[in-house]
């Protein structure tokens, strides 16, 4: 299950659980789009991998014990350990190639 994490690792920006700027790679690396499109290139800086929309968990139980109230979001907020700099070297060294590739 998802953590939803709460924040965007590289600029720390609040992703709440219904932001709809909340990028995930599969992983689970958590940013926003617009670090995502204007820093990283859509390539995950952990892994290398590109990002999806974050999902958006149900607010109403609409099957018994299947909503936010149910599974809470996380709390922890992660931070990416390298600088912007190193960010978006990484990224020019690997978005040439197609994320389904990588």
């Amino acid at each position: 299950m998802l953590e939803i994490r709460p924040n965007c690792e590289c600029c720390d920006k609040d992703l709440a659980p219904d932001s709809t700027e909340a990028m995930i790679c599969s992983y689970e690396c958590t940013f926003c789009s617009s670090c995502v499109n204007d820093i990283l290139g859509n390539v995950c800086p952990n892994c290398g991998g590109g990002f999806v929309p974050r999902p958006i968990r149900p607010k109403v139980a609409r099957r018994k014990g299947l909503s936010i109230n149910h599974q809470m979001v996380s709390t922890e907020r992660v931070h990416t350990e390298y600088s912007i700099e190193e960010l978006k070297s990484f990224s020019l060294n690997v978005k040439h190639i197609k994320a389904e590739d990588r």
